[in-house]
């Protein structure tokens, strides 16, 4: 299946945009404690995540073409989106991990200071 160059820049940023937007959430939800709600978001941070990887793989065999050999700012500019929002996700993971390691503390710190 051939592809339009146009049409994966779209849904490079597009998908990096949802990316985000779950990893966000995600964290929203970590804020609260609400880990159950905070973990599906990641999943769906992560599926989109993979198909904007898709969509970046569809790009890179596409090498012979003329308008990936002499990338656009357009172009750039989806390939930064995906790569910063694969960042953010990561970071997400991690963020959410500190957050459910701190409610751990707060449970063991609420239970000392009842026996005290």
């Amino acid at each position: 299946m051939e592809i339009q160059v146009e049409e994966a820049v779209v849904k490079l940023i597009f998908h990096g945009g949802n990316t985000r937007k779950e990893a966000y959430t995600a964290i929203d939800y970590a804020e609260k404690y609400q880990f159950d709600e905070a973990d599906k978001h990641l999943q769906l941070a992560q599926a989109q995540f993979q198909e904007g990887h898709i969509w970046q793989t569809k790009l890179v065999s596409l090498r012979d073409s003329e308008a990936v050999s002499r990338p656009s700012f357009l172009l750039i500019h989806g390939q930064d989106h995906l790569m910063t929002a694969q960042a953010e996700l990561q970071l997400a993971k991690r963020i959410i991990e500190q957050y459910k390691h701190q409610e751990r503390l707060e449970e063991r710190l609420t239970k000392l200071e009842q026996q005290a």
